[in-house]
């Protein structure tokens, strides 16, 4: 049985998606950018503090979902430039201290409200 999962923690989806969806034990999260979820704004600051933000995010829906970021299976990253690799990596590591996920990174032609960021994650929740 497919659940959708929303917070208020996080920012909420701009469109016609859910910030996750819960299924056969595990959670889809879809990919979160750097807005502060209680202004709605872009954070201020470089990728390092985009990153953290987004990764803030996603605890968050993560959290809502029943699941956290020790339960992260997968994530993709999407940057709006590959140059910033060892800046978002030096602060995912931060989050992912043990048992990283596995994980994609792609560069992107261009990401939602100019984010420099955006990162999206499956885990298990069983």
């Amino acid at each position: 049985m497919r659940k959708t999962v929303a917070t208020a923690a996080a920012p909420g989806a701009i469109g016609p998606y859910s910030q996750a969806v819960r299924s056969g034990g595990f959670l889809f999260c879809s990919g979160q950018i750097p807005l502060d979820p209680g202004t709605g704004k872009m954070v201020e600051g470089g990728i390092e503090a985009q990153t953290e933000r987004v990764l803030k995010n996603l605890e968050a829906v993560l959290a809502a979902g029943g699941a956290s970021l020790a339960k992260v299976v997968k994530t993709t990253v999407y940057l709006a430039d590959l140059g910033d690799f060892p800046a978002m990596n030096a602060v995912y590591g931060k989050f992912f201290p043990e048992l990283p996920p596995a994980r994609a990174t792609v560069q992107a032609a261009k990401l939602p409200a100019g984010a420099m960021v955006e990162i999206d994650a499956i885990a298990e929740t069983d």
